[in-house]
């Protein structure tokens, strides 16, 4: 029990100094203590209200969403809250966003196939939407020891997934129907820079021929180098991550992809970016266009 409280229950019959005496603490903070119970109660009973939606905005975020996020979600909503507080109130209902681990390469290379040139350098960032991405292959697990296969196209300005394939193989046939995907989101890609890695698939005949009916300029990391591509890996990480939530598999295809789908959208839609100011890519995309014009009115 807090000593404070047991001298507020037992003073009548024992006094106050009496108690303070056996109980080590001093005369005045207890009755510091005293004066302030009501606000104290205010700040506790406000904390219960706090922590009722965090828990809302955590279960809907999947349960990935850690302080940053939750605190941008709940300023957005008109709460006024510091992100210390968000994280202790956190702390006391066992809450925590999902943390990433290092993912595994999963990059088979063909030493015969020609290679672009790096036209990246590792600068992943983008002046404005639709004009470089990055591209990457990863693996979704499934129970038996079988795998489906993810690619995915990722614009660097906004980090908005613009185009993406799921398959239970890993042919060309995957890098391409991203690459499709994508064109449809974007309307075209022409001038585009594609970024990937140097696995076989993307060094293909078919992947450079679509590249080059899509007028996309395609870039490549350097063998060997993670780092190149860092932000299409981090992405994939991420994914997994928050989809699979300390699992090792999922049980079946069905759930693999439904778990997908809601998360690739959900990310494009609402999961927010701290490199985007915590905004989602498509509200980033939207308060870039929103700007444009109002600067191109004003002009």
């Amino acid at each position: 029990m807090n000593r404070f409280q047991f001298v507020a229950d037992h003073h009548r019959r024992y006094g106050v100094k009496r108690l303070c005496t056996i109980l080590g603490i001093a005369r005045s903070s207890f009755y510091y203590w005293s004066r302030t119970a009501e606000d104290r109660a205010a700040r506790q009973a406000a904390d219960v209200r706090l922590a009722t939606r965090i828990r809302a905005v955590h279960h809907a975020s999947g349960g990935t969403y850690g302080v940053p996020r939750i605190t941008a979600e709940l300023r957005d909503d008109g709460e006024r809250v510091n992100h210390k507080r968000i994280a202790r109130v956190m702390r006391s209902i066992n809450l925590a966003g999902v943390r990433l681990r290092r993912r595994h390469r999963t990059t088979v290379t063909d030493p015969a196939a020609a290679k672009a040139p790096d036209l990246i350098g590792r600068d992943f960032t983008a002046s404005k939407p639709n004009t470089k991405y990055v591209g990457d292959i990863t693996y979704l697990p499934l129970e038996g020891g079988k795998f489906l296969y993810s690619a995915t196209v990722i614009d660097l300005a906004s980090r908005r997934l613009a185009g993406w394939a799921i398959a239970n193989h890993m042919r060309t046939d995957l890098v391409t129907d991203a690459l499709a995907a994508a064109e449809r989101t974007r309307g075209s890609l022409a001038g585009a820079v594609m970024h990937t890695d140097h696995g076989a698939q993307y060094t293909s005949r078919a992947f450079t021929d679509a590249c080059r009916r899509a007028g996309v300029r395609q870039s490549m990391s350097v063998m060997g180098s993670s780092a190149d591509n860092a932000l299409a890996e981090s992405f994939n990480a991420t994914f997994k991550r928050e989809t699979l939530q300390g699992r090792k598999t999922w049980s079946s295809e069905r759930e693999a992809r439904l778990d997908a789908f809601g998360w690739l959208n959900r990310y494009n839609t609402r999961r927010r970016h701290s490199r985007l100011g915590q905004a989602s890519p498509i509200a980033y995309e939207t308060a870039l266009d929103t700007t444009s014009t109002t600067l191109g009115q004003a002009a």
